[in-house]
C-alpha cells in the first residue's frame, strides 16, 4: 500500500512522495546522524589526547626548569667546595711541592 505525501520542492512546485521515499529520508537522515556521532566521538578523543599531551609538555618542561635549576645550584656549591680544597692544599705542607720545601730550608 503506497501513500503519498505533497511537499514543496526546491522551485515550489508539488512533488509527491512514496511511504519508501519518506523511510529512505529517513534511514539517510539517521546514518547522517551516525556518522556525524561518530565524526564527534573522534573530534572529542583527538581532543583529549591533545590535552593530555599539552599537560605532559608543561609537566615536561616544569621539570626542566628544576633541574637547571637544580644544576646551576650545584655549579655553584662545587665550585666552592673546589675554592675551599685549593685553600686547604695551599695551607697544608702535605700537598706542596719539593721546590716549596727546599724553599724553606
Amino acid at each position: 500500500m503506497f501513500r503519498l505525501d505533497v511537499s514543496t520542492g526546491d522551485r515550489g512546485t508539488a512533488v509527491l512522495l512514496t511511504k519508501q521515499d519518506n523511510e529512505d529520508f529517513t534511514m539517510n537522515c539517521h546514518i547522517d546522524d551516525m556518522e556525524n556521532q561518530v565524526e564527534m566521538e573522534e573530534k572529542t578523543r583527538l581532543i583529549n589526547q591533545v590535552l593530555e599531551l599539552q599537560h605532559t609538555l608543561e609537566d615536561l618542561s616544569a621539570r626542566v626548569d628544576a633541574v637547571k635549576e637544580e644544576n646551576l645550584k650545584l655549579k655553584s656549591e662545587n665550585q666552592v667546595l673546589g675554592q675551599y680544597i685549593e685553600n686547604l692544599m695551599s695551607a697544608s705542607s702535605v700537598f706542596q711541592t719539593t721546590d716549596n720545601k727546599s724553599k724553606r730550608k
